[in-house]
C-alpha cells in the first residue's frame, strides 16, 4: 500500500521532533494521537469516548468511536444495545469499535492539537533530563554559560540546564556568557518548572573528582582520598592514602613538578592545596593536617571527640593560620575540635591545676599546704580517689607511713560522707525522687545538678535524651558550637547516658525487656537472609 504524502509528513514530523528534543518517537507519535483525540472530542462531544491509532510505519491513522454494551442504553453517545439473538457473543460492558469518517481540523482545533503536542512533548523532555542527570549526581560535567541571573549561573549542559547558585560559586570568580565552565552535580531534584541539576564548585567532593581525573593512581584505586576540607578560593586539605607501599600517596597527587596538582589549583582559580597523608591514628594524623605548623604535644579526649594540641610559642601564629583558617581546616578533615595551646600556655595551666589540687586536698582533708602538694603531684585528682585507692598506694609516697596514710585515708572518707550528706539534703530540698537513686551510675552530686535542671522524677528522667544529659555538639560554617547538658560537669559518656536513660525507660514501664531484644533477634534474622541470598546466588 503507497503511503500518501500526508501520512508520511506525519510521520517525517514525529521523527524530526524526536530528534531535536531527544526523546522517543513513539512518545511524540503518542503526543499525536493524543492531540487529534481531543480535537475529535471538541466536534463529536466531549462524553464521547474516542480512540486514535497511527500506525508507526505507516501513518495511517484511524479514527473510531467505542460503545459500551448495555442491556439499557441511557446515553446514546457512549452506548449501545445488541440484541443476544443476533451477537449472541456481545456481552454488557463490552465496548463495539465504531469507524468514524476522516475529519478536517478547524483553526481552533488545530491549535488546541498544537498545545497538547507541545506539553507532552515538553514533559517526555523533562522526563527524560531528570533520568539522565539522577544518576550523575556526584559527577563533573562540562558546559557552557547561558546565562547570569542575580549572580546565579545558568549552564548549559548540551542536554540540559543547570545552575550553580552565588553560594556555589568561588570568592571573586566572574561568569560571562559563552565561558566554559566544569562543575560538580550535587543534586537533581523533580520541580514544577522541571527538573534543577544544580551545581558546585566550592564542594568539597569537587577537588576530589579533579584529583581523580588528574592522578591516574587515584582513579585505579591504588591511591584512595580519604578527607577532603576546603575554604573555597583560599585554600583546601586533603588526606589521601596508597594501598600500595612502593607509592607515594603524597608525591602521586603532586606530579613530576608539581604538574598534577598546578592542574587541579588552575581549576581552582590558585586556591592552594595542602596534601596530607591520612592515618589511622587520629593524632598521627592530626599532626599531618596541622602542618606546615610543628606540633609539640598532642592529648586526645575520645569521648568529648576533642583534641589539644601543644605547639612551640613561635609557632602558635602558623598553627593557627590566617583567620583561623589552618586549624579550622584540620578540624574539617579530621572530624575533631581542636584546641591549641603554647607550650608556656600548657605550663601556666598545669600550674594552675596543681595548686587548685593542693587547694582542694589543704581543705577537704585539713592537711598543710606541704601535704597537699605531695598528693598532688603524686597524680591524684580528687579526694574520691584518695579515699579509695589501696592504703599501701598512699604510704609509699616518700615521707609518708602506713599510720600517716591510715589518717589521710581515714579523713578523706569523712569528707566524701559529710558532702554526701550535704547533697542529699539538697537533692531533697529540690524535689528529687528517692527512685531515681536506684539508676546505676547516677550519683548524689549528679541528682542534685537533676533537680536544678527541673527533671525530678523517673517518668522526668525517662524523657531525657542522651544529649539532653552530656550536651551536644553542632558544626556550621566549620565553627563549632557547645551546648551544655544538665550532666555535663561530670564525667558521662554517651553510652553511660544511653544506658542510664533506658534503664529509667525500663524502670518507669515505658518499654520492657522484650522490646529491647526484638530488634537485635530481626537484625540476626536480616543478616541470616542476606547469608541465605548470597549462598543462593554463589
Amino acid at each position: 500500500m503507497a503511503v500518501s504524502a500526508n501520512r508520511l509528513e506525519l510521520l517525517q514530523i514525529a521523527d524530526a521532533v524526536a530528534r531535536e528534543k531527544s526523546i522517543d518517537r513513539d512518545i511524540v507519535i503518542g503526543a499525536m494521537a493524543d492531540a487529534i483525540q481531543k480535537a475529535a472530542r471538541s466536534r463529536y462531544g466531549q462524553e464521547t469516548n474516542i480512540r486514535v491509532d497511527i500506525n508507526t510505519k505507516t501513518g495511517e491513522m484511524k479514527l473510531q468511536r467505542l460503545l459500551e454494551v448495555v442491556d439499557e442504553v441511557e446515553d446514546p453517545n457512549t452506548q449501545i444495545y445488541l440484541a443476544r439473538d443476533k451477537n449472541p457473543d456481545a456481552e454488557p460492558g463490552d465496548f463495539i469499535a465504531e469507524q468514524l469518517p476522516p475529519m478536517d481540523f478547524g483553526r481552533i482545533a488545530a491549535q488546541s492539537a498544537k498545545q497538547v503536542i507541545v506539553q507532552k512533548v515538553r514533559d517526555a523532555e523533562r522526563d527524560r533530563q531528570y533520568e539522565e542527570y539522577k544518576d550523575r549526581v556526584g559527577e563533573i560535567v562540562n558546559g557552557t554559560v547561558k546565562r547570569v541571573e542575580y549572580g546565579n549561573v545558568i549552564v548549559d549542559l548540551g542536554r540540559g540546564e543547570g545552575i550553580i547558585r552565588r553560594d556555589e560559586q568561588i570568592p571573586r570568580e566572574l561568569f560571562r556568557y559563552g565561558d566554559r565552565v566544569r562543575a560538580f552535580v550535587y543534586d537533581v531534584r523533580r520541580e514544577q518548572r522541571g527538573p534543577q541539576i544544580f551545581l558546585s564548585r566550592t564542594h568539597p567532593q569537587f577537588m576530589a573528582k579533579l584529583f581523580t581525573m588528574e592522578v591516574p593512581e587515584i582513579y585505579d584505586g591504588i591511591i584512595t582520598i580519604k578527607a577532603v576540607a576546603r575554604d573555597p578560593g583560599s585554600r583546601a586539605k586533603i588526606a589521601v592514602i596508597s594501598s600500595d607501599s612502593s607509592v607515594d600517596p603524597v608525591g602521586a597527587c603532586v606530579g613530576m613538578r608539581g604538574s598534577r596538582v598546578q592542574a587541579v589549583v588552575g581549576e581552582l582559580q590558585g586556591e592552594k592545596i595542602d596534601i596530607i597523608p591520612w592515618s589511622p591514628d587520629a593524632a598521627s594524623f592530626l599532626v599531618n593536617a596541622l602542618q606546615p605548623a610543628e606540633v609539640a604535644k598532642v592529648v586526645l579526649d575520645e569521648d568529648a571527640e576533642r583534641i589539644e594540641v601543644v605547639v612551640p610559642d613561635d609557632q602558635l601564629s602558623l598553627a593557627i593560620g590566617r583567620r583561623g583558617q589552618n586549624v579550622r581546616l584540620a578540624s574539617q578533615l579530621t572530624g575533631w575540635d581542636i584546641d591549641i595551646l603554647t607550650e608556656q600556655e600548657e605550663s601556666e595551666r598545669r600550674q594552675k591545676e596543681f595548686v587548685e589540687r593542693s587547694e582542694i586536698f589543704m581543705n577537704a582533708l585539713n592537711v598543710d599546704e606541704m601535704v597537699g602538694q605531695v598528693l598532688a603531684s603524686e597524680g591524684f585528682a580528687t579526694v574520691e580517689e584518695v579515699a579509695y585507692v589501696d592504703e599501701d598506694e598512699v604510704a609509699a609516697i616518700e615521707g609518708f607511713d602506713q599510720e600517716t596514710a591510715s589518717e589521710i585515708q581515714a579523713r578523706a572518707r569523712e569528707y566524701l560522707e559529710r558532702r554526701e550528706a550535704e547533697f542529699d539534703a539538697r537533692r531533697t530540698e529540690l524535689g528529687v525522687a528517692d527512685e531515681l537513686k536506684e539508676i546505676s551510675g547516677l550519683t548524689t552530686p549528679m541528682l542534685v545538678a537533676l533537680g536544678e535542671e527541673g527533671i525530678k522524677s523517673m517518668e522526668d528522667f525517662a524523657g531525657c535524651a542522651a544529649d539532653d544529659l552530656i550536651g551536644w555538639t553542632e558544626r556550621k560554617d566549620g565553627e563549632t558550637t557547645k551546648y551544655p547538658g544538665a550532666l555535663s560537669a561530670f564525667e558521662v559518656s554517651r553510652a553511660d547516658a544511653d544506658h542510664m536513660v533506658i534503664e529509667a525507660r525500663l524502670k518507669a514501664g515505658w518499654i520492657t525487656e522484650a522490646d529491647l531484644a526484638e530488634p537485635e533477634t530481626e537484625a540476626g534474622e536480616e543478616a541470616g537472609a542476606e547469608t541465605a541470598d548470597e549462598g543462593a546466588a554463589a
